[in-house]
């Protein structure tokens, strides 16, 4: 049984996690998310990505700890180069990614909701990266991605300390962006997808990318680049259309191209 689901409805491809009880990663599944992104990255109809977990307790509770239970260094390496591909994969997405964190959200399921543009958590949902407790670190990007988010501060009390968020200290934090009431990430974050078809396909992978230039350049380099980003977008058929559009009070019809 494939261990990710996934759906296309409309411009938005869902991914699903569903590997019971826990929705743990596997380096089938790793294998098959990087896969199924690169795939999504090429379908010029698909502008946006929601992930979520099956079921109504896990989003994802990260890898499976009998994988390094018999402290074989090889098979570490080859799961931290694995995770590693797979969610790197997913933050360059030239879409729109939204995880819907539907329960807990624990080392390697919360690090795929860092790798996201956007996370959408339900209030019972609880977020950690505790790999420090099994004698371990988060390897495929939370050391990263969660102070980036958050603050130097804040990731030292998670990973360090080995603190467990609630959804309402992750939103007061920047963890997430919102909050819903159990059951509904899912449908809120298939509603923020569909805005993202409302935009321009080329004008967000060019907006994305420049966002995101700030985790490996630095303001100075990026402001050059968002120029000639900007006039980048003057060969495409979309900004003509956009600019039309607006002009002729219509809704605009993209081609992503």
């Amino acid at each position: 049984m494939a261990e990710l689901k996934l759906e296309k409805r409309g411009h938005t491809a869902l991914i699903t996690m569903s590997n019971p009880p826990a929705n743990t990663w596997t380096k089938a599944s790793l294998q098959q998310l990087k896969q199924l992104v690169l795939e999504l990255e090429h379908d010029k109809n698909m502008y946006a990505l929601v992930i979520t977990g099956e079921g109504d307790k896990f989003f994802s509770a990260g890898a499976d700890l009998k994988l390094f239970a018999d402290g074989d260094k090889g098979v570490a390496s080859d799961m931290a180069r694995v995770f590693g591909d797979a969610f790197e994969t997913l933050s360059r997405f030239r879409g729109v990614s939204i995880a819907a964190i539907n329960g807990y959200a624990m080392g390697g399921g919360l690090e795929v909701a860092l790798a996201c543009d956007i996370r959408i958590a339900e209030q019972q949902a609880q977020m950690a990266l505790p790999e420090a407790k099994v004698g371990l670190l988060p390897c495929a990007g939370g050391t990263q991605n969660l102070a980036w988010l958050v603050g130097e501060g804040w990731a030292k009390r998670m990973i360090l300390c080995g603190e467990r968020l609630k959804a309402d200290t992750a939103l007061r934090i920047g963890l997430v962006e919102d909050v819903v009431p159990t059951g509904q990430a899912l449908d809120a974050a298939l509603a923020l997808a569909e805005k993202v078809g409302e935009q321009s396909p080329s004008a967000v992978t060019a907006c994305k990318h420049l966002i995101q230039q700030g985790r490996s350049g630095t303001m100075h380099g990026a402001l050059p680049l968002e120029r000639e980003l900007f006039v980048a977008l003057f060969d495409t058929k979309d900004q003509v259309e956009g600019v039309q559009a607006f002009l002729q009070k219509r809704q605009p019809t993209w081609v992503n191209g």
